[in-house]
């Protein structure tokens, strides 16, 4: 009986190495941002950041991102949302998070939380990676992957560089929706 012991462990291993890695614990969480332009979808990760998805989750649950803009987005870079002052200072009257970094790289397309210099400090904002920034990694909490939609990622109003990216009259999320896929 002991030999046949490691046979799910062997066949789990064979399974991930023939389909990749698994993209979430739950496949059915997927958070849908619709925008003038189109609708952005984005797998979560609640494996990597448990914590981080499930206030994401509750937020747009109660509408708390409907129509707020892209306050901050640097061509070749990132698009930030999520606060409602829409001055990058705003957060949610929740908790802010700890930390849940990973190794998870910040390729394009990827969605991290934002945070002040306190790891611990995420809240509501995040933003979605428009090009690779590996220099982030193990830095930010990454709570997601977009999996459709970034053509209308990179439609996204850009802003200032000389004001950090600082956008005038923003474009913005329509509505958020946590939705089964």
């Amino acid at each position: 009986m002991k030999r046949f012991a490691n046979f799910g462990l062997a066949a789990a291993i064979t399974l991930a190495t023939i389909t990749g890695p698994v993209m979430a614990a739950n496949a059915a969480e997927t958070l849908v941002i619709t925008t003038k332009d189109g609708e952005i979808d984005i797998a979560l990760r609640p494996d990597l950041a448990p914590n981080h998805v499930k206030q994401i989750e509750a937020l747009a649950e109660k509408g708390f991102y409907d129509g707020i803009v892209f306050h901050r987005v640097i061509d070749g870079f990132m698009a930030q949302t999520g606060d409602p002052t829409g001055t990058g200072a705003g957060g949610s009257d929740l908790p802010d998070l700890k930390a849940e970094f990973s190794q998870e790289n910040f390729s394009r397309g990827t969605v991290g939380m934002a945070r002040s210099q306190d790891p611990n400090s995420a809240n509501s904002q995040f933003f979605i990676m428009l090009a690779d920034g590996d220099f982030l990694n193990g830095q930010y909490t990454v709570v997601g992957k977009v999996t459709k939609g970034m053509d209308v990622v990179d439609k996204i109003k850009k802003g200032d560089p000389a004001d950090n990216g600082s956008v005038s009259a923003p474009d913005k999320m329509l509505t958020v929706k946590v939705a089964d896929k």
